[in-house]
């Protein structure tokens, strides 16, 4: 690692890093590829249309954890794993910074997690490093294989002298392998120590994947050429509506002009041979052509986003739910894709905390396993949904356990702690309610007895 400079830096990745620049001020609005002098309107659909796959991808996102074997140990070692879990992702916030970390990522076309150990606050942290500051070297024949990172990042002058008692405000470099760590401020090596989680503390990962490639592609590439035409025609018919509000005067036969006016009760005066009239720009019907063309470029934003028009709530039929899933199928297909590719990020980021959790926190967590839990894709029938679990509970095809995960349950061991201290006093009420009737109805037969008349 002697070897490496940090200006190499800037020679690197130049045209990924452009790629990332020109995605996200799309994604802003800047659309229009020349500025002119004339009205440019821009309809933000590939704002929308990200912002809609990611409600849809991120629905009902958590976690599992399963023991290896079945003994007491190791379900109390999962109780106490699922425990560490969630305090984890409430101390980092991870719901609101998973949201717009999958933004980011569908906007650049690449994402990026940092799990690390932080020693003031003795908690493990994860945040979302700036992708346009993240460096990778992998093995040239397999992809997944990670051996080198570099993150780098720029401090005002107030931060590098409260951090590093720098007089100017400077670019720190950390350098990652699973073995070294090394940090510099600008091109100045200020420290260099053995790694000491052992790993590479960054999950970086795709939005979408071209074969054989390590960085992602963006989903703002395959619509700029249709949000761009949608955005001209529209602006084109607005200015044409603009004109027929404000007539052009039309004069034929008419060497010069002074003080015509378009407006109610001018009076104009023009020569006899002359001809004067209002330029409809509407007439024929040509207004429905250029209605027609935007709705054709509509519907081609829709299918080439893969986000339906049924996505926004809006549907030209009355659909049953199984129409509906065949209208969404785009969608369906779309967010399953991501979701591939964003199970194995969150494995690994889950990975990473367990580890730190046993180096750090002392925590034996060997001998179990996770996995994380997507919610339905779309909006499910509860009802249907428990009646569904609770036969597969019943025909032994999985667990009352999975049952609860599948349903969305985040503690499911607790819940089922709960069930069992209800249910155990429902039956002590029973108990009680069974003796005191039997009491009851002794007491009665003995009063009768004594008023019993002997013949």
């Amino acid at each position: 690692m002697n070897e490496f400079n940090p200006s190499q830096l800037a020679r690197l990745d130049t045209n990924r890093l452009a790629d990332y620049t020109n995605n996200l001020n799309f994604y802003n609005g800047s659309q229009w590829e020349k500025q002119g002098r004339h009205r440019q309107l821009v309809f933000n659909y590939a704002k929308v249309a990200i912002d809609k796959v990611t409600s849809y991808l991120m629905q009902g996102l958590t976690f599992a954890c399963y023991p290896t074997e079945n003994t007491d140990e190791l379900k109390e070692k999962v109780v106490h794993a699922e425990h560490l879990l969630q305090d984890v992702y409430e101390s980092n916030n991870l719901q609101q910074l998973d949201w717009e970390t999958e933004i980011d990522t569908a906007i650049l076309g690449d994402g990026c997690y940092k799990v690390i150990w932080d020693p003031d606050q003795k908690r493990i942290k994860i945040t979302a490093p700036d992708i346009r500051g993240i460096y990778a070297w992998w093995l040239g024949d397999d992809l997944s294989k990670v051996w080198r990172v570099a993150s780098r990042y720029k401090l005002t002058k107030a931060e590098a002298d409260l951090l590093y008692g720098a007089t100017k405000a400077a670019t720190v470099t950390e350098l990652w392998t699973s073995k070294d760590f090394e940090l510099f401020l600008d091109n100045e090596r200020i420290q260099s120590k053995p790694n000491p989680y052992g790993f590479i503390p960054f999950i970086i990962f795709p939005n979408l994947r071209e074969p054989k490639q390590f960085w992602g592609t963006s989903d703002i590439p395959s619509i700029k050429q249709p949000q761009r035409e949608l955005n001209r025609a529209v602006s084109q018919l607005s200015r044409i509506l603009e004109l027929s509000g404000n007539p052009i005067a039309v004069l034929e036969n008419v060497g010069e002009s002074e003080d015509i006016q378009v407006q109610p009760g001018a009076v104009w005066t023009i020569p006899e041979d002359a001809k004067a009239y209002l330029l409809d720009l509407l007439q024929g019907g040509g207004i429905r052509l250029h209605i027609d063309y935007i709705d054709m470029i509509y519907r081609c934003l829709h299918d080439i986003s893969e986000t339906p028009r049924a996505a926004y709530g809006g549907t030209e039929r009355d659909l049953s739910g199984a129409a509906m899933q065949i209208e969404l199928g785009s969608l369906i297909q779309k967010v399953t894709r991501k979701r591939t590719i964003r199970t194995n990020a969150y494995h690994q980021r889950t990975e990473m905390i367990l580890k730190l959790a046993k180096k750090y926190l002392a925590a034996n967590l060997d001998g179990i396993t996770h996995r994380v839990v997507w919610g339905e894709i779309l909006p499910q029938d509860t009802q249907r949904q428990a009646q569904n679990e609770q036969l597969l509970v019943q025909a032994g095809v999985h667990s009352r356990r999975t049952a609860m995960d599948e349903m969305g349950i985040i503690d499911p061991d607790e819940e089922f702690t709960r069930w069992l201290e209800e249910r155990e006093k429902i039956l002590q009420m029973n108990q009680e309610f069974r003796a005191a009737s039997t009491r009851g109805g002794a007491r009665e037969r003995a009063v009768a007895a004594e008023m019993e008349v002997p013949e």
